[in-house]
């Protein structure tokens, strides 16, 4: 009793397994996507309000910031207990 042998080249006879993704790049499609959907007049205003409102929230809170960023000339008055005056 023998064994069968492989033929010649050393390819087995067999399909092997996941044989197509080695062979992928033989076969390409020629179909294209579908183009883009253009987006409606009420879609460009909508993304275009949402852009407005973050850019004046932005701002806004960069006006509001801005005195508590500010360093004052002045030395602030320094506070002192009322109650260590009377000793």
């Amino acid at each position: 009793m023998s064994l069968p042998q492989p033929p010649p080249g050393g390819a087995p006879s067999a399909p092997v397994p996941f044989a197509f993704t080695a062979e992928a790049d033989q076969f390409r499609s020629n179909v294209a996507p579908p183009p883009r959907e253009r987006p409606s007049a009420g879609q460009i205003a909508g993304r275009l309000l949402f852009g407005l409102t973050l850019m004046a929230g932005l701002a806004g809170a960069l006006v509001l910031g801005m005195p508590a960023l500010s360093q004052d000339g002045s030395p602030a008055q320094t506070q002192h207990s009322v109650a260590s005056d009377g000793r």
